[in-house]
């Protein structure tokens, strides 16, 4: 009961430095959504883990119920884990989540085969999950990475790299990413590279360049036409 207790109050603590919103631990126990999600699995996993089945399940029900957060009871979840606002979170039952994860909504954590064994992603420490982002397969995120908004990963990220996309795809080492003060979590999702985004600009300033060209040369044409 002293550790359930422990990791309860290290899940509100950590609150603080992921979201900037957070007002202190009294409004975080009592309105996030996410925070709630964790305590019940807390407990949940518990009754699993000691072969008490059916409560488990019961349990992570009504968790669902009243959070719209689906976290499997069987699922591995380790200190200090943060599910911002928290809707439409899914959480399979061989995930392994490790320290000071950070998922957003509508994060799934899924598996894609009907393998009685490990079927879902592994976290590692300090990675952080974009909103609506899909990570399918017993794959492993390495420690620290980041999974941008939206993406679909299938496949293993390395420590430190940063994935964007669908399919997702390295976009970012840990070398150039910022490092805030106090461990604060880097939120900026809108700085987040965008390869297709970066290709569209790229092809754009290339169409201007050609069209610019193009004028020039009529206007050159016209010149030599007018004193001939």
């Amino acid at each position: 009961m002293k550790r359930l207790l422990a990791q309860i109050k290290a899940d509100i603590g950590c609150v603080s430095s992921r979201d900037p919103a957070a007002r202190g631990k009294f409004e975080i126990l009592v309105t996030y959504p996410g925070v709630h999600a964790v305590i019940w699995h807390r407990i949940a996993g518990r009754a699993w883990r000691r072969g008490w089945r059916g409560s488990a399940r019961f349990l992570s029900w009504v968790a669902r119920f009243l959070t719209n957060v689906d976290i499997h009871p069987g699922a591995t979840i380790g200190e200090r884990f943060f599910i911002d606002h928290g809707a439409g979170v899914v959480i399979g039952e061989t995930a392994i989540v490790g320290d000071d994860v950070t998922l957003y909504h509508g994060v799934t954590l899924g598996g894609v085969s009907w393998s009685p064994g490990k079927r879902h992603p592994t976290l590692r420490n300090g990675v952080m999950v974009g909103a609506g982002a899909k990570i399918l397969g017993p794959i492993t995120i390495g420690e620290a990475a980041r999974i941008g908004a939206n993406s679909v990963v299938m496949e293993e990220v390395p420590a430190g790299a940063t994935v964007v996309g669908i399919p997702g795809k390295i976009v970012r080492g840990l070398e150039t990413r910022r490092r805030l003060a106090g461990g604060r979590v880097d939120l900026e999702h809108h700085l987040m590279p965008d390869p297709v985004g970066e290709a569209l600009a790229y092809l754009i300033d290339r169409v201007d360049f050609l069209e610019a060209r193009l004028t020039e040369m009529q206007r050159a044409r016209r010149a030599e036409n007018e004193h001939a």
